[in-house]
């Protein structure tokens, strides 16, 4: 094994680093290295699955928030990742400094303290600020259309690049890469839901000529891949860890919109410049495995 290296994760809820990159977390956690989270807001405006702890919601207690982070806790627990909300201070009394903004035109997107709303100057700095902490070796991120288009998910791309513009030369990771889907592995997936998702459970299965999210991509984009079946299961015990967004059953889960997905064996990434986010590969290499791949002759001594 290399030396222990630092791979920080930028997600904009919590739930949103084990569905999107619990796979490679838990890897590298496993491999014994240090492996962290910065959650942006709380996730307060998510629907809630379970019918006994729908009072949680925005529309009636409003207390989403602070369950969702005791979620993302037992979560990362389980995965042996570190995690920090940004601009917590619990303290005070202060658990998050940003309120998920929620949908695309939701009228929660217009609250003053919405996460869409920060002031990028400020937030940049805020993000850098954790960065300087963490000293990282390996950034990852969210797209620039936020996998799906969630503004929330485009808000913590766009300070993520921004804040490591700002850092000093020294302080830049040796490599920041952006979350993507081979074209080919949706595909594969979709069969595999065509054949392996029971009636009983009332999930819907996507079809396999439906559209795909932003973040699938064609295979020749993607640059590198995780893949380790050793470790699904603790992802989806860390899934089952947010139960008010999740629901698992086996080798598959559902979020509130009841449509199967499987629990993931694998995840690929497009690596980027640190500072702006462009690609730095040309189109139709093969795939690199691991995000570890170059090791940096005079990086800071540990």
């Amino acid at each position: 094994m290399t030396a222990p290296r630092r791979l920080l994760f930028v997600h904009a809820h919590p739930d949103d680093e084990t569905l999107a990159t619990g796979v490679t977390m838990a890897h590298y956690a496993r491999a014994g290295h240090e492996v962290y989270v910065l959650t942006c807001t709380l996730g307060e405006e998510g629907e809630v699955i379970p019918t006994e702890l729908r009072h949680l919601a925005a529309d009636q207690d409003d207390t989403l928030g602070p369950h969702r982070r005791g979620e993302l806790r037992e979560a990362m627990r389980r995965m042996g990742v570190q995690f920090t909300v940004l601009g917590e201070r619990p303290a005070k009394g202060r658990l998050s400094r940003y309120r998920d903004s929620g949908m695309p035109g939701a009228e929660s997107g217009q609250r003053r303290d919405a996460f869409i709303n920060a002031k990028l100057d400020k937030l940049a700095d805020r993000v850098a600020e954790h960065f300087r902490r963490i000293r990282p070796d390996v950034v990852v991120t969210y797209d620039k259309d936020g996998g799906y288009g969630h503004p929330d998910h485009i808000q913590a791309h766009v300070a993520t690049f921004r804040a490591m513009s700002l850092l000093d030369e020294e302080e830049h990771p040796m490599a920041a890469y952006v979350i993507a889907t081979p074209k080919s592995w949706a595909k594969e997936d979709r069969s595999w839901l065509a054949e392996h998702v029971p009636v009983d459970l009332g999930l819907s299965v996507p079809t396999r000529d439906a559209a795909f999210p932003a973040a699938v991509v064609p295979d020749d984009t993607v640059t590198h891949v995780v893949i380790d079946s050793a470790v699904s299961g603790v992802v989806a015990e860390a899934m089952d860890a947010h139960a008010t967004q999740i629901s698992v059953h086996g080798d598959i889960y559902a979020l509130s919109n009841l449509v199967a997905a499987r629990v993931p064996f694998r995840e690929a990434f497009i690596q980027v410049d640190p500072t702006t986010g462009a690609p730095l590969r040309e189109r139709g290499g093969e795939w690199e495995h691991g995000l570890l791949g170059r090791d940096v002759e005079g990086r800071r001594k540990k």
